[in-house]
């Protein structure tokens, strides 16, 4: 399960911002045992996180940095090789000064059927890594499993430190292959490392980004692809066709074209039969969207992995998207620990503890621009919301933050002032 995620220098994100799956003494309930202990307590993480804010104040851009560790993990061994520099820094730009500081990435998170905490992060400048670092904590104490500082002289250990006997493996030589453009982790996974391997396929495997209403063509793949597995594909389309049919969309069946083996829903007609429409031309935009959502949400619930979601409410519906919440609040729909990280404008999400929010105060998350440009980043929690209070209404009053400042009939007296300068 995800912990937490520190970022800083990224985008709109100047300053470190630090965003925490840990449940507090606000939790209602949600929160699942992480099988780790803080101070003789367990810890609780949070399945769902809605993160919510102005237009243009990093939401995007907090779930973006998600997907550049993703991506360097992935890539700086092989691809980062092809150029000169670190290929994907997007320093902050509204301050020049900016350009010369290093990019903070870091994540916790816990591995393994008996959970074992690790904090893996890295710093890069535009032209190597700057820093990198993996720690492990088994039975709560930490293990340096190395760290990396670009300019750390030769007397104090060199760029890269070992202690301890935590991480096993081939020390010398992985070292020596690894360029200043490259993580280790990555040169470590490249040549099989189990360690290292196991981070890895973390970032590869359990950690996806998906966006409703765009990029439809992969995440319908997706679903397709669950649908072609010849272990489950049956119990795949069980689920799918009960899930397209809760979404209140007409859907009865679907089946495979026989002439193009294109995929083919079918819907309800008036006469109480059912007849197909062709899937590429013939169903809207929020059945596409639906369909494509399910094989990321299917595929995450099933691995008990993250979920990162650009603008949940985007051609989704505030039911489908509240019902999405669920899934994963739900010990019977998330049996394995999946976790779903969310942006969004949807304040109905929000709600009321008598309408049955789906997010708890636990759950949210405010995104701010300041003026100076940069993204602030902090708890819903930091307002100390009452239980009972309506959340929806105190946030669209701008009690906690993050809505746009304007006022009521702003953009009406704008247009008007231009349209009567036009005609004087």
């Amino acid at each position: 399960m995800l912990i937490r995620m520190r970022v800083a220098n990224h985008r709109s994100i100047c300053h470190e911002q630090e965003l925490s799956l840990i449940a507090t003494e606000f939790d209602e309930g949600t929160g699942r045992r992480a099988g780790l202990q803080h101070k003789g307590r367990d810890v609780s993480l949070q399945p769902a996180l809605g993160v919510f804010g102005a237009n243009a104040s990093g939401k995007s851009n907090l779930l973006s940095a998600f997907r550049l560790m993703a991506d360097a993990v992935r890539d700086s061994f092989a691809d980062w090789a092809k150029t000169p520099g670190v290929v994907p820094r997007e320093p902050f730009k509204l301050d020049s000064t900016s350009r010369e500081e290093t990019s903070l990435f870091e994540v916790d998170l816990t591995l393994g059927r008996e959970p074992i905490r690790y904090t893996y992060g890295f710093e890069l400048s535009d032209e190597r890594v700057e820093a990198e670092w993996l720690h492990a904590y088994p039975h709560g104490r930490r293990n340096i499993w190395f760290d990396r500082e670009a300019d750390r002289p030769e007397s104090a250990g060199g760029e890269f430190v070992f202690k301890g006997e935590g991480f096993k493996g081939e020390r010398d030589s992985l070292v020596k292959l690894t360029r200043p453009n490259a993580l280790f982790l990555s040169v470590g996974a490249t040549l099989n490392d189990p360690q290292l391997s196991a981070i890895h396929r973390w970032f590869l495997n359990d950690l996806r980004l998906v966006t409703p209403g765009r990029n439809l063509k992969s995440s319908t793949n997706s679903t397709r692809a669950l649908l072609a597995r010849p272990d489950r594909a049956e119990i795949y389309e069980q689920r799918i066709v009960r899930l397209l049919q809760s979404a209140d969309l007409g859907v009865t069946r679907l089946d495979t074209d026989p002439e193009t083996g294109e995929i083919r829903l079918w819907h309800r007609t008036p006469d109480g039969g059912e007849a197909p429409l062709h899937f590429g031309t013939e169903e809207s935009l929020g059945t596409h969207a639906w369909f494509a959502f399910l094989g990321p949400m299917l595929t995450v619930l099933d691995r008990g992995s993250v979920l990162l979601v650009d603008e949940l409410d985007s051609s989704l519906h505030p039911a489908l998207a509240a019902e999405v919440v669920r899934a994963f609040q739900d010990p019977a729909s998330n049996p394995h620990n999946a976790q779903v990280i969310f942006t969004t404008h949807d304040a109905t999400l929000l709600g009321s503890a008598v309408l049955d929010r789906p997010l708890n105060r636990d759950q949210v998350w405010i995104t701010a621009k300041k003026r100076s440009g940069e993204t602030e980043l902090y708890p819903l929690t930091d307002a100390k919301p009452r239980k009972e209070e309506n959340l929806e209404r105190g946030y669209l009053r701008g009690r906690y933050g993050g809505v746009p400042r304007v006022t009521a009939g702003e953009i009406v007296r704008e247009l008007s002032w231009r349209e009567t300068k036009a005609t004087a």
